[in-house]
This record gives structure tokens, sequence and C-alpha cells, in this order.
């Protein structure tokens, strides 16, 4: 059985300290994560590694070198005091006709919008994703890419050995996971996505025990 969720594009692991978190991840997996880019308007910007496949992990924080947007940040990254996993996309064939059927099936994943981000030698990636987030961070958002190249494409890789989570009730999570057709082992406990990566230095696991 493979270690990736149907559908899975990406895990995003958040945190306050974008400089520190990538360096910690380098260290304990021997591997450095590849500079993402800037999120325009947002204040933010990432550091991406592959999973295997064409999924990635993102890890996304404050953007030093730009002045703090107008508006909040991303309502998660202004509360959080150290890393922790705050959502996790998938790529449908279809988004908008996937966003349909998951409404038919009870679970609202919440208007489509346009985002954007530039790379660092400037081209532009632009995708289109849904803004229904659950308040667990265990249900993931809907994302396409449209005709812009995948992020995935030529990162440094530590293949995805497993992802859990747990949740204090799994059964309310579980059906809400179906109608998006995607799943997680689940179980009960405080809530949080762990995974774990193979690495040249082992297995190593990010998020709780």
């Amino acid at each position: 059985m493979s270690a990736l969720p149907a559908l899975l594009d990406h895990l995003v692991l958040a945190t306050p300290d974008l400089a520190a978190t990538v360096a910690d991840f380098t260290r304990r997996t021997g591997v450095a994560p590849a500079p993402g880019g800037a999120h325009l308007g947002l204040g933010t910007r990432n550091h991406l590694v592959g999973l295997g496949g064409t999924a990635y992990l993102e890890i996304i924080g404050p953007d030093p070198d730009r002045s703090p947007p107008n508006g909040p940040r991303p309502v998660w990254l202004e509360r959080l005091t150290a890393p922790r996993f705050v959502s996790w996309a998938i790529r449908p064939p279809e988004l908008d006709a996937a966003v349909a059927a998951a409404r038919a099936r009870g679970h609202d994943p919440g208007a489509v919008h346009r985002m954007s981000r530039s790379r660092p030698g400037g081209a532009l990636l632009e995708w289109r994703l849904t803004d229904g987030a659950h308040p667990s961070g265990l249900v993931p958002f809907l994302i396409d890419w449209g005709t812009t190249p995948h992020p995935s494409s030529g990162l440094p890789v530590t293949p995805l050995l497993a992802l859990t989570a747990t949740a204090p009730d799994p059964a309310v999570i579980r059906p809400l996971l179906s109608a998006l057709g995607t799943a997680l082992p689940l179980t009960a406990g405080p809530t949080g996505l762990c995974c774990t990566l193979d690495t040249p230095r082992g297995p190593v696991s990010f998020g709780p025990p």
C-alpha cells in the first residue's frame, strides 16, 4: 500500500522562524529543502522538499525580506510559537467537479480562489485553491496548478514513509475525508498530523508522536 494518501499534493509545515526550521530539517535529515519563493501580498515565503511522486512538503513562514502585508498574515501563522503541520492539500483531476462532488456528500471545501508566488529566479507560479480550511487542519484543501509547472519538479526528495493523524473524535473527520476522495490513518488523541520521512540519516518523524 502506498504511504501517500489518495490525491496528495503537499503537506504544509508552518513555522514562526523559516530559516531556523529549514536548518533543523537539514540537520535532522541530511537534505536541504530548496527555496520556493515569496507569496505575493501575504508576507510569507517557503522552502520545499519532495515526498515521492509529485507530492512535496512545504515549509512556510514569514518572509524576512519583505515588509509585513497591510492585513494580517494567514491566521495560523500569526498564532504559531513553534513549527507544526497546519494543513495539507490534495490535487483532484478536476477541481471544480471535486468541489461540487464534496458538497453533494455533505462537505463544503469552500470557495475557489487564485493565488501566486514568485520563484527565486523571478518566474511566477499561479494556481487555484479552496479556502474552506477545517479548523483541525486534518481535512485537506483542494488545489489546481493549471498550466503552471508543478512545484515538485527538480526538488531534493525525502520519500514519505507514513502520514498519520490524531483527533479527539476521529469519527468526525473520516466522513469529511471520504467526501473529498481521500483518507488518513486516524486514531484518538490531541489534534495533529505526523509524517515520517526516509532520509539519508534514517527515518525521521515530524509532528506530534
